[in-house]
């Protein structure tokens, strides 16, 4: 039995790029971290005592005054978390042969199979621990700093705000268990020998139950918003709205990332019939031989994806929305004659061109993972590939085995992402109404001085209001898409630069 201060000191050890992937684990928590308290301190913000339960006179903004506003931002703010996490598990991955190797002596040094794995999930709990203290410093810190109110009193952020003790708590020590469950869970498949580690493979092809978490997170998303009207209002009913909607979204991610195993699976069994090049029908071997490596290589870069996509549509729907107001009060100033100054709607704009840029990065992390694994693979399967090259098979064959590889399942599995993703945006509605809108102005305009005058003067027009259909944001979904499948070329391409090393003939003398 390993004490606890040995497991600690061991699970801070190892090389700069152990380093380097405790660094990065710790900084993808606390981003997590900081988001989930920022959520939790805007469901805590309170409403006015006068007894008006839908708005909080004391911020400037309306996404935090108005309660129905504040809601949505709390609800997208857990969402904004689940390609965080994502990426936490994706940086996780960095290194991993070196680690690989570390965990390989302590076995021949006599650990046994338990400790090994206690030690490697114990290494991404403290990563997580270290990012989750460093997240409550930050958001703590960011409090003071941000509290700045403008000349009317009025403040930009809750920063007056303190979450429920027992929230912070939850989230700050949370997040490290559940990154040490998870490790500890995907650990199962692993077998660590003195001779090296290996992933037990797994006998039973990938099954459609991937859809099944897609199809449940869709149906969970298309209640978000009766959801939301019930619970306005209604604090506890809140945090039970999120918890669902988090849910919902998560089984959507699973269901996208895991389903690449079985894209994997059949795109091999069907490039294994048609193909009839050398290269194609090699990757379709290793498709079929090991299909789950898709979804463990992918997974960052999709989950990104899914919610790229409903970020754009999200826009495209307050686009629509914000549009079918202005157009109504256009018409109401005109047939009234007064000047008509559009609503200024760009907070709301930049706050999901936020979301976008946390995308664009997400990516490009995910990205980063991606080409890590690809090189993984090819320093795995040197020998293998050595021997293929000691039997005649040219290295540019090799290349185009490892692009086949890599893209044939990515580019199903992205589409189904940024359906997933554009469906989950869709559940907001198809099309927005702007309902009855009134307008009162004097006739003649200089006639009302008095009430009096604008009882005698005064007019008052209707609009019954119109529908806008919500469009889908085909642009920036190819836009997302295209960026998915060239970051996963280049990836690859960098990839293919260690492919001449990797299968140099010296690699089948060695032992």
């Amino acid at each position: 039995m390993i004490r606890p201060a040995t497991l600690l000191r061991l699970g801070l050890v190892g090389t700069r790029t152990d380093t380097v992937r405790i660094v990065l684990t710790a900084a993808a928590t606390l981003l997590t971290t900081v988001t989930f308290l920022a959520a939790a301190t805007v469901i805590a913000v309170p409403t006015v005592p006068d007894g008006r339960s839908k708005r909080s006179p004391q911020y400037g903004p309306a996404l935090i005054a108005e309660a129905e506003l504040r809601t949505g931002v709390a609800i997208a703010l857990f969402l904004l978390a689940i390609p965080v996490l994502a990426l936490a598990g994706q940086c996780a991955r960095l290194g991993a042969p070196a680690r690989d190797r570390r965990l390989a002596t302590i076995r021949l040094a006599g650990g046994t199979p338990g400790q090994v794995r206690a030690l490697a999930a114990v290494e991404t709990g403290l990563a997580g621990a270290l990012g989750s203290v460093a997240g409550l410093a930050v958001y703590l810190a960011g409090r003071q700093l941000l509290h700045r109110p403008d000349e009317h009193g009025l403040l930009p952020l809750p920063t007056d705000v303190l979450p429920p003790v027992w929230s912070l708590i939850l989230v700050v020590a949370g997040i490290p268990l559940l990154a040490t469950a998870a490790a500890a869970a995907l650990l199962r498949t692993v077998v660590v020998s003195p001779l090296g580690v290996q992933r037990r493979r797994r006998e039973a092809r990938p099954g459609w139950w991937p859809g099944l978490l897609i199809l449940g997170g869709l149906v969970v998303t298309f209640l978000f918003r009766p959801l939301v009207d019930w619970a306005a209002g209604r604090e506890a009913a809140l945090w039970g709205v999120a918890v669902i909607a988090f849910a919902g979204a998560l089984a959507i991610a699973i269901g996208v990332a895991t389903g690449t195993g079985w894209i994997s699976h059949v795109s091999g069994r069907i490039l294994r019939r048609v193909a009839r090049r050398p290269a194609t029908l090699l990757a379709a071997r290793r498709l079929t031989a090991d299909p789950w490596h898709g979804a463990r290589t992918f997974a960052g870069l999709l989950v990104c994806v899914l919610f790229g996509a409903g970020t754009a549509g999200f826009s495209a729907y307050l686009a629509a929305e914000f549009g079918s107001w202005d157009r109504v009060h256009r018409i109401l100033a005109e047939q009234s004659g007064q000047p008509y100054s559009p609503s200024d709607n760009s907070f709301y704009f930049n706050a999901v061109t936020l979301v976008h840029i946390a995308v664009l990065v997400g990516l490009a992390i995910a990205a980063a993972g991606l080409a890590v694994a690809v090189v993984e693979g090819i320093v795995e399967r040197r020998r293998a590939n050595a021997a293929l090259v000691a039997t005649g098979v040219p290295r540019a064959v090799l290349a185009r085995s490892v692009l086949v590889q890599t893209l044939t399942p990515l580019l199903p599995a992205t589409l189904v992402a940024l359906t997933a993703g554009t469906m989950m945006a869709r559940a907001l509605g198809t099309e927005v109404s702007s309902g009855p809108r009134t307008a009162t102005f004097c006739d003649p305009v200089d006639a009302c001085r008095t009430a009096e005058d604008w009882t005698e003067y005064g007019r008052t027009i209707e609009h019954p209001g119109i529908t806008v259909p919500v469009p889908v944001p085909l642009d920036d979904l190819a836009l997302l898409g295209a960026g998915a499948m060239v970051a996963a070329l280049a990836t690859v391409g960098i990839g293919l630069l260690f492919l001449r090393n990797a299968t140099d003939l010296t690699e089948l003398r060695q032992t």
